[in-house]
């Protein structure tokens, strides 16, 4: 690092990127501009691109700060660093979301004794309440986009403005200022051409109309200047709450307005901050004084090493809910797992003719029955944990990376159609989610904290099953999820193939099973034996726990859901062999009772008595 250190911030929006290059004692040495850089809307060659033209027009850093728009976990942040690792190789960084950089330009120019809390209330084209505790414990509230929040924006100012002023056009036969605005400043000649352009038109275009709310409203415009009180009560609301998430009532909290729309809106930012008081009435309220982008700076100064330790390169993104549980360390292995080993059977694979090749996997997968009778307890005690839930009102949860994961899903989503289940009875997580199914999500099974969210949106209770597979049994996604399992006072149950576990005193899950099903043909390459082994034990789980609910008389599926011809042949025939019944005459029963086989059953056996 130089004599003369120069920190860069990048403030990465959806709207602009601005970056700014200072010194130790945050004087300004050079500041560009360029386009857009959401994280959820570039690739990764993209950013780099963006990054490369940056750095083209800037000093050499010795430590950067970025606040990105779209970045929401640590997987976020990883992918962002790794990009930073491109074009600025062996640079300490810091990477977070843009609130996080907004929250530390806040920061930057507070004296005093510092408030229990601190709260970014952000209004642009989306919104959001950000805000960090003098405890160091973070909360969000908004920031869920256009279509599921942005509450108090300025896109949701405008399409609700739009949406009421067409009511009052319908209703009233009155055109406001407002829509008298829009139609000029869209040059459009009257209000049905409305319908088109908002199909086509982007969360951007709409929210720039804002300033056209805003001057109908000075223009006398009372639907909407109805419509921003209550926004603004709306947006006070929402960062009251976020407050609270924080700290207790009556505690000093700092709320910092920023935002196009709360920067470039004074009233509006008033009336913000009037409804504030009242619903905080300690609140000290006031606007963002510096750009944001100096956050980013002041992010780059904390990743500089301190002397004798390494370089901050880890992502600083928090859990999001601060009464989470700490979550526990992955338990060790006393030895490499099997399904790590090398096969000395098959060391020479890529010589072998093919049908020695054959003979060598079969033989293999032979070997997975006998190591499987090894855990016939744990999982008939499995099998009765499940039961017991099914009775209780209970649900079952798998829990998975890669092809552990798909093969929850799997069984999971057979379970409706075999049993006539519902949906929710039996369900599967992938790490990943849906996007892992057919493709390879990068580092989404070393995140226990989605883990651990993945359970905590489920509504997992005491009532429930978890069961995590993981081939080496130390998959953190997974661990994070059965931690979250256990504090919501779940069963749970691990899946491995790892015998040399050794747990966390308090850690282990009420049911292991681990067969040792030694190392695969493919060293690695657990969709092998551990995926047979595996797809073997959901089936026993599942099967046998439906047939002690019932739904099986003999070896016959007397709850299947024919939902296709083969399938209602097949319930034809189950009914037929059931209750003595001609074939045609089951198959009319059937359709009698909406092809529900067990309801056809009862009534051709009523029938026959």
């Amino acid at each position: 690092m130089s004599d003369t250190p120069v920190f860069l911030g990048l403030e990465c929006g959806g709207t602009r990127t601005v970056a700014l290059a200072a010194d130790a004692g945050l004087k300004p040495l050079a500041q560009v501009e360029a386009g857009p850089a959401n994280l959820r809307l570039v690739t990764d060659a993209q950013l780099v691109m963006h990054f490369r033209a940056l750095r083209r027009q800037l000093p050499a850093p010795s430590a950067i700060g970025v606040g990105m728009a779209g970045v929401r976990d640590a997987a976020d942040c990883a992918r962002v660093e790794r990009v930073l690792e491109t074009v600025w190789p062996g640079v300490p960084r810091r990477v977070d979301h843009d609130l996080e950089s907004a929250l530390a330009a806040a920061e930057l120019d507070a004296t005093g004794q510092p408030p229990a809390a601190r709260v970014i209330v952000l209004s642009g084209t989306g919104s959001c309440c950000y805000g960090r505790s003098a405890r160091g414990s973070v909360a969000k509230v908004g920031g869920w986009g256009h279509l599921l929040g942005d509450r108090g924006s300025g896109y949701h100012i405008v399409h609700r403005s739009l949406c009421d002023t067409i009511t009052t056009l319908d209703r009233q036969r009155q055109f406001g200022r407002f829509g008298q605005r829009v139609l000029r400043a869209l040059q459009l000649t009257e209000p049905n051409e409305l319908i088109a352009w908002m199909q086509e038109a982007s969360k951007t275009e709409i929210a720039a109309l804002a300033p056209e709310v805003f001057a109908a409203a000075k223009e006398g415009d009372k639907v909407v200047r109805d419509l921003l009180d209550c926004l603004a009560r709306t947006l006070a609301a929402d960062a009251a709450a976020c407050a609270r998430h924080l700290t207790r009532a009556g505690k000093s909290v700092e709320f910092v307005l920023t935002g196009s729309v709360l920067l470039r809106q004074p009233a509006f930012a008033r009336c913000v901050a009037r409804r504030l008081r009242t619903e905080w009435p300690t609140a000290k309220v006031f606007p963002l004084t510096r750009e944001s982008v100096w956050g980013a700076v002041a992010m780059a100064r904390t990743a500089v090493a301190r002397p004798g330790t390494d370089p901050i390169r880890s992502p600083r993104v928090q859990p999001q809910n601060p009464g989470a549980s700490k979550l526990p360390p992955v338990p060790s292995s006393r030895q490499l797992s099997p399904t790590e080993c090398r096969n000395p059977r098959s060391t020479h694979l890529d010589g072998l003719p093919l049908a020695e090749a054959l003979e060598l996997m079969w033989s293999e997968e032979a070997k997975i029955p006998d190591a499987l009778r090894t855990q016939r307890q744990p999982v008939e005690k499995l099998i009765r944990l499940v039961v017991r839930a099914f009775q209780s009102g209970g649900r079952l949860f798998y829990i998975g990376a890669g092809t552990s994961g798909r093969l929850g899903v799997l069984d999971a989503s057979e379970c409706p159609p075999t049993f006539r289940s519902s949906p929710e009875l039996v369900q599967g997580i992938m790490a990943g989610g849906v996007k892992a199914l057919h493709s390879a999500v990068e580092g989404a099974e070393d995140d226990a904290e989605e883990g651990r969210r993945a359970l905590e949106f489920r509504g997992v209770g005491k009532r429930d099953v978890v069961v995590g597979i993981a081939a080496s049994g130390r998959t953190p996604f997974v661990w994070g999820a059965l931690a979250e399992a256990r504090r919501r006072g779940a069963k749970t149950a691990l899946i491995c193939f790892n015998p040399h576990l050794a747990f966390v005193r308090g850690q282990k899950p009420d049911v292991v099973i681990a067969p040792d099903l030694g190392p695969e043909v493919l060293t690695g390459s657990t969709r092998l034996k551990a995926g047979t082994a595996t797809k073997l034990i959901l089936n026993a789980v599942t099967t046998l726990a439906m047939v002690r609910q019932g739904k099986v008389i003999g070896n016959l599926m007397v709850d299947l859901n024919p939902s296709n011809v083969k399938l209602r042949d097949r319930a034809a025939r189950i009914v037929a062999e059931l209750t003595g019944a001609e074939y045609a005459v089951a198959w009319k029963t059937l359709e009698i009772h909406h092809w529900v086989v067990s309801h056809a059953i009862q009534d051709l056996g009523r029938a026959r008595r």
